[in-house]
């Protein structure tokens, strides 16, 4: 039974998500507003936890490292299981433009022409909890994710479907925080906003 708390940071905003573009095999950068977020981030971060997480894994995407590393968390690796959602053939896309071509598409009910279905990114997620109950015996474990694969964290740690992650809100730089009572898994504090 994991004994510790697990820290969902979703990364700040970056020049695509500012304009709801899909990113999921790009990498842009964060915004000078995504950095001043980042910072906040830290602070939200410590006013949640008294103990610094021991292990602190990330995306290997830049938003993810800039974010971790202006919030003050220090990286112990990366996980390409930690990417972002592959949006296939609607990366860069807006979900306007996407609605255009294909009306009433969401990735969370749709297939993703060229990209994940959503039961592939299940299975990464599923990967990432499976070696974070292994930490969480011993130490606090710190995730620094994308939007929707973090909604997809949430709703597998909460043992629901991949798609139930429709569900959550994840703002660029918020802190979501999971842990372990009793009755099971339970979702302590949502989309935090940086401070």
């Amino acid at each position: 039974m994991p004994e510790h708390r697990l820290f969902l940071l979703r990364h700040a905003l970056t020049e695509w998500s500012s304009v709801g573009r899909y990113a999921g095999r790009a990498d842009p950068p964060l915004t000078a507003v995504g950095e001043r977020q980042a910072h906040a981030a830290g602070r939200t971060y410590a006013l949640m936890s008294d103990d610094v997480p021991t292990l602190v894994l990330s995306s290997p995407r830049q938003a993810t490292l800039r974010t971790a590393e202006l919030a003050g968390l220090s990286v112990s690796g990366t996980s390409d299981d930690l990417v972002e959602w592959d949006y296939g053939a609607y990366e860069g896309k807006t979900p306007a433009e996407v609605h255009d071509e294909t009306p009433g598409w969401t990735v969370w009910s749709h297939p993703v022409p060229g990209g994940e279905s959503v039961e592939h990114v299940e299975r990464r997620a599923d990967a990432v909890l499976d070696r974070v109950r292994n930490e969480l015996v011993r130490h606090p474990v710190a995730l620094v994710v994308h939007g929707d694969f973090g909604r997809v964290l949430i709703a597998r740690w909460l043992a629901l479907p991949a798609g139930a992650g429709r569900q959550f809100g994840l703002d660029p730089a918020s802190l979501t925080v999971l842990d372990h009572a009793d009755h099971g898994p339970r979702l302590l504090h949502l989309n935090l906003p940086p401070s």
